[in-house]
């Protein structure tokens, strides 16, 4: 009855309501997940299948055809976001040796993976590329999640934020020259390979242009509405700017991000636009899931001999493999201690929004058939590190030592009093306690926090003046 009633809608009330779904079941869904203690990414991208046209069709291809700029604007959301990390304080300290660590984890991901597709799978050349080239980027949001919950800190904390957005920034470049190299499989030149180069330098350099002038338009005067609807607006003119080239707006909306937090150091901003980020996800998963055939992973296809998942679980294991080897060998080339060299690896693994949105670049760069495949392998590989990644970023700052679970290693507090005896056990506990309270980082009251407080105490004190009134009236 309800699909019946879909197909004789207009178009915008087909896509209005389709929006409204995604983000209604999307949400749903995530109540699920939470119980399993999923990522929520992962809650997207199923209910996205589900409800996708091949699986139930509630929401058919032709709707969300039109929706591919969701694509664009997630990631210049991410990588605004992860432009925060790029700290020049913190970078001059580790910048040389977590360039060297990045660079050969995701040129040893981009070998292992495209020996895996091309020369043991056989599939098509430019799909092989395209696929080596998105494994080397890391997922940020679930780690960053991850070390904040922990209270992680320290230098292995700091080494991990920055080896993932270079992962991502040199899987971008890596991303750029092969997508650019898929139509001309023959007789490339030097210029082919030199040309999506420059293109991104010149990308890169207007996104700190576009970081700079972001500050010109947040003087201290500006209402926090204000700011949320500039940022926005800059971030949504730069994606335009990349759409008329046909470049990825993930290197400039980083470029952006990274300027602004350095001139600026304002955190509060990256905060605020968190709030108006999270519906951009959930509709640009769920749509990933929807693009999702359901039917060729599990059947031969076009592309190869294969079902496309026993493809795409060989890619999760290799990429895995080469995502720790890779770092393994970044870190002792660059001298870094025994414990980046063991356990960075494990905080790796994850992949989400940086993966899909390249792939969803790379579509555009293939055929209907590998385009169709490309979209599959991601997803299935994107959820099943989504699943174990998290996990395994979880042990490598257990293993690491950078939080501890351990009361005595988080409050330091002598057990001796003034009188050089042993204190009670209730009393221990109560100096440690006040030592944590007087160790713990000052509260930063959100702008819209605060203002819904304020309006909370004007009604609840306009209330009162008037309760006061009718009572003193009643009296009289």
């Amino acid at each position: 009855m309800f699909l019946n009633l879909y197909d004789n809608m207009t178009d915008t009330a087909k896509i209005i309501i389709t929006i409204a779904l995604m983000l209604f079941l999307g949400f749903l869904a995530t109540r699920v997940t939470k119980k399993l203690k999923l990522p929520n990414v992962t809650a997207y991208i199923v209910i996205g299948i589900i409800i996708g046209p091949f699986c139930l069709n509630i929401v058919t291809t032709d709707v969300v055809n039109g929706m591919d700029f969701l694509s664009d604007i997630a990631l210049a959301f991410i990588a605004f976001n992860m432009g925060e990390f790029f700290r020049i304080k913190v970078f001059k300290e580790l910048g040389l040796k977590v360039i060297l660590i990045s660079l050969i984890n995701v040129l040893v991901v981009f070998i292992l993976v495209f020996i895996l597709t091309y020369f043991i799978f056989n599939l098509e050349l430019g799909l092989s590329i395209i696929l080596a080239s998105i494994s080397g980027a890391t997922g940020p949001a679930t780690t960053v999640m991850t070390i904040r919950q922990k209270k992680a800190k320290g230098n292995f904390v700091n080494t991990l934020l920055l080896v993932i957005a270079f992962d991502d920034i040199l899987s971008l470049f890596v991303f750029s020259i092969a997508s650019s190299l898929v139509g001309i499989e023959t007789s490339i030149n030097f210029m082919d390979v030199l040309l999506p180069l420059l293109i991104n330098i010149g990308i890169l350099l207007l996104g700190l242009v576009f970081g700079f002038i972001l500050k010109l338009l947040m003087p201290e005067t500006r209402t926090t509405d204000n700011r949320l609807i500039i940022v926005i607006a800059v971030l949504f003119l730069f994606c335009g700017i990349c759409a008329l080239l046909n470049v990825s707006p993930l290197l400039g909306c980083m470029a952006i991000g990274l300027m602004y937090i350095n001139i600026t150091n304002d955190e509060k901003l990256f905060s605020q636009l968190s709030y108006f980020a999270p519906p951009i996800y959930l509709l640009f998963f769920v749509k990933s899931g929807i693009d999702l055939n359901i039917n060729s992973l599990f059947s031969t296809n076009s592309v190869g001999t294969l079902p496309l998942f026993v493809i795409a679980l060989f890619i999760f294991l290799i990429r895995d493999i080469g995502k720790y080897t890779g770092s393994l060998l970044g870190s002792m080339a660059s001298k870094q201690d025994k414990d980046i060299k063991k356990y960075l690896g494990l905080a790796l693994m994850p992949q989400g929004g940086v993966t899909l949105g390249l792939a969803a670049l790379g579509m555009r760069s293939l055929s209907t058939d590998s385009a169709s495949a490309l979209t599959s392998i991601t997803i299935c590989v994107v959820i099943l590190n989504e699943i174990f990644g998290p996990l395994l970023a979880n042990l490598s700052l257990l293993l690491a030592k950078t939080y501890s679970n351990n009361i005595d290693e988080v409050s330091n507090v002598s057990i001796i009093d003034e009188n050089g005896k042993r204190k009670s056990d209730v009393q221990i506990l109560i100096d440690r306690i006040n030592d944590i309270q007087k160790n713990m980082p000052a509260h930063e009251e959100n702008y819209d926090e605060q203002a819904f407080t304020e309006a909370s105490l004007e009604q609840y004190y306009a209330h009162n003046e008037i309760n006061k009134k009718r009572n003193w009236n009643r009296r009289k």
